[in-house]
């Protein structure tokens, strides 16, 4: 038994974790400052934008990738007076997101049940599912600049009530291009 449990921990270390630095981009709220973002991918001038922060990542490419955009993100700051601990608009939001490969290609799912946006951050549910569909679709072509073959994205929403039924409307899918040879 001990030879077992001595191998078994042995093993154990020969399994290697690759561990990547790649770029994140995710929907942030420039509340707290004296900006504003005019968001191209939406038309909107919003107190928000899209901006990429890297991170060390591990798990199943691209499907972490995408979960990786809801990640808690604290602006660095010289300001004493930026009071914001949380910038990342998902986290702040309560809007979740997951992302699955399948043959068709990927299925990115957020759920809107739990959707609550804060007083202080000026938009609508419609903006956030907007902004977050830039921040998924910058994500993934930067991954797909190492690719050969398209990326088919499917975005699905759950969780819409009588409260939201028109956010189900903003389902989509769209093509993320390979790099051009």
């Amino acid at each position: 038994m001990k030879s077992f449990l001595l191998t078994l921990l042995l093993s154990s270390n020969l399994m290697a974790t690759t561990i990547s630095v790649v770029p994140i981009y995710e929907p942030l709220t420039l509340h707290g400052t004296d900006t504003g973002d005019i968001i191209t991918d939406i038309g909107e001038a919003l107190q928000a934008t899209v901006m990429p922060r890297p991170m060390a990542i591990t798990g199943a490419i691209p499907e972490a990738l995408v979960e990786a955009i809801r990640t808690p993100h604290s602006i660095p700051t010289n300001a004493v007076n930026y009071k914001v601990k949380e910038a990342n608009l998902l986290i702040l939001c309560n809007l979740t997101m997951a992302a699955e490969m399948t043959e068709e290609g990927m299925t990115v799912t957020l759920d809107v049940s739990k959707i609550e946006i804060p007083a202080e951050i000026d938009m609508t549910a419609r903006q956030l599912i907007r902004i977050t569909f830039a921040a998924l679709q910058k994500t993934l072509e930067v991954y797909q600049q190492q690719q050969t073959d398209p990326l088919h994205v499917e975005i699905k929403i759950t969780g819409a009530t009588e409260k939201n039924p028109s956010l189900k409307e903003l389902e989509a899918t769209f093509i993320v291009p390979p790099a051009h040879d």
